[in-house]
């Protein structure tokens, strides 16, 4: 069975801007055309940009195309777990904790913000 990816703020922010080389946006363009999968917290991060209406309009629309995950008390325990355990901040820890309950990969350019993490899998996509 292949595995789920759980898609980053940074990563959606980066690739949206074309940021990605060919091999690496492949990748990116592949997991995303079967349906971009989202925390609610990635959602709130990308629509909480102070941004140009055409950007918004942009960020909006791969929302809409997204899978959104929102909180549930599984991945709320799982949250409090992780931050018992590791010096996370509050949003990262959420959506580790999404990625973690759905057995996700999680795509992240941020990969030290989540190193302390040993059950969450991770891949930056920028290094592929």
């Amino acid at each position: 069975m292949e595995r789920s990816y759980l898609i980053d703020t940074n990563v959606i922010i980066d690739w949206l801007a074309g940021k990605f080389q060919a091999n690496q946006q492949n990748f990116l363009n592949d997991v995303i055309n079967q349906t971009p999968t989202i925390s609610v917290i990635t959602k709130i991060e990308l629509l909480g940009f102070n941004t140009s209406k055409n950007h918004e309009e942009l960020l909006r629309n791969f929302i809409n195309d997204s899978l959104i995950i929102n909180l549930s008390d599984q991945i709320v325990n799982e949250c409090i777990r992780i931050r018992k355990s590791s010096k996370i901040k509050l949003p990262d820890a959420l959506i580790a904790s999404t990625a973690i309950t759905f057995n996700s990969i999680l795509l992240t350019r941020n990969t030290s913000d989540f190193s302390s993490l040993k059950r969450l899998e991770i891949i930056n996509p920028h290094l592929i």
